[in-house]
């Protein structure tokens, strides 16, 4: 008991430190975790790593969140499933809380602008170094590399992400199948994939601020939302400003800049949504509601990730997924590098970082840190 107490904790700690530093959205918060988990403490292996990005890839929610929820399963089970989830969102909910009650106090938010212009180059360092150490475990042969590249090119030209995720297993499914067709008359082991599970309550018409009806709308959002922090956007926009009504196209805007400069996951945007709508405990709900459906899809996720690594042609499935998840991880770091690096200094930052990541043990909060106070200056002397 004395061990498990101690593991625990870990996970608390590690967890709870990733929510206050994961700057940069889920390929960034991805990059973080894996040197925390197999870098750093050898939690897990590459492969487990990658087969548990490409499993919470294909259910809906945060997935950055959903990984931290399964990591949490593989180092405390269940309690370390519920630890690990609770401690990565609960930083992000806290700053988004106090923001919302700042931009209700005072009409506004903040400026992070400099900030965010030292931290988003390191941000970018700290996914490409992620991205060449999962490369080597990901992409097991010249077809795999030929398959990520295609993904990522589909990415690159617009192509919605939920086709090539899944297209990219199937194709390494049917292909493994052709390669290795069953024995006739033999029995091949059919282990169902994850489905999109868009089962929607119903929801009774509201004319005002009810906390049941923000609830509700919120845990439906989490149980369906797939996609990027612009198709929560999509979702939020539908529900509370064109059905509901209770907050403003600017407000919207302004919490969803909000979810992207603070750190954690972008979902927390739905805390301060439930700010504005009812307060404190309106931020609460929102929160506990959008996240819900996450825990409770991992919960169920965990025995099928193992089934489908243990079989030849899911195995093979998941190996597709998995590079399909890669490419997608490249294509947004792209976008992001193009953000991030707009000047010498910021390509500098980029690189010196990389640098740091590459030939220390440099631990990322120390980097977050430095490119925080480089674009406090900056922002100062300009």
């Amino acid at each position: 008991m004395r061990r498990r107490n101690g593991t625990i904790k870990e996970v608390a700690l590690v967890f709870l430190r990733l929510g206050t530093i994961a700057f940069g959205g889920p390929a960034a918060h991805i990059a973080m975790m894996r040197d925390e988990v197999v870098r750093r403490r050898g939690w897990v292996t590459d492969q487990r790593f990658a087969d548990l990005i490409g499993a919470t890839n294909l259910i809906p929610g945060p997935n950055s969140t959903e990984l931290a929820i399964h990591l949490g399963f593989d180092r405390g089970r269940w309690r370390g499933l519920i630890t690990a989830g609770v401690c990565f969102i609960l930083p992000a909910a806290l700053i988004v809380t106090a923001l919302a009650w700042a931009y209700v106090r005072y009409g506004g938010t903040p400026a992070v602008a400099g900030v965010l212009y030292g931290v988003t180059p390191v941000v970018v360092a700290i996914i490409a170094h992620a991205l060449a150490g999962l490369v080597r475990t990901v992409i097991k042969g010249v077809w795999l590399g030929v398959l990520a590249a295609g993904v990522l090119a589909g990415y690159l030209l617009g192509v919605n992400e939920l086709v090539l995720l899944f297209g990219g297993g199937a194709v390494a499914g049917l292909a493994h199948l052709i390669r290795h067709p069953p024995s006739p008359g033999g029995r091949h082991a059919l282990v169902s994939a994850p489905l999109l599970l868009t089962a929607r309550p119903g929801f009774p018409a509201a004319d005002g601020a009810d906390l049941a009806q923000l609830f509700l709308t919120m845990l439906k959002i989490g149980a369906v939302l797939y996609g990027s922090g612009y198709v929560l956007l999509a979702f939020l926009d539908g529900d509370f400003v064109d059905r509901l009504g209770w907050i403003t196209e600017r407000q919207l805007l302004d919490a969803v800049a909000i979810g992207q400069v603070t750190p954690g996951p972008l979902f927390t945007t739905a805390t301060f949504v439930g700010y504005l709508v009812a307060g404190p405990l309106g931020a609460f709900l929102a929160t506990v509601a959008i996240f819900l459906p996450s825990f409770v899809f991992v919960g169920l996720l965990t025995r099928l990730t193992d089934r489908l690594r243990s079989r030849a042609w899911t195995g093979a499935l998941l190996d597709g997924v998995n590079a399909a998840s890669l490419a997608l991880m490249a294509g947004v770091s792209a976008e992001l590098a193009r953000q991030a690096v707009v000047d010498p200094l910021t390509l500098a930052v980029a690189v010196a970082a990389l640098g740091l990541l590459w030939r220390t043990r440099i631990h990322h909060a120390w980097l977050i840190a430095g490119g925080a106070l480089i674009g406090v200056a900056h922002a100062l002397l300009t």
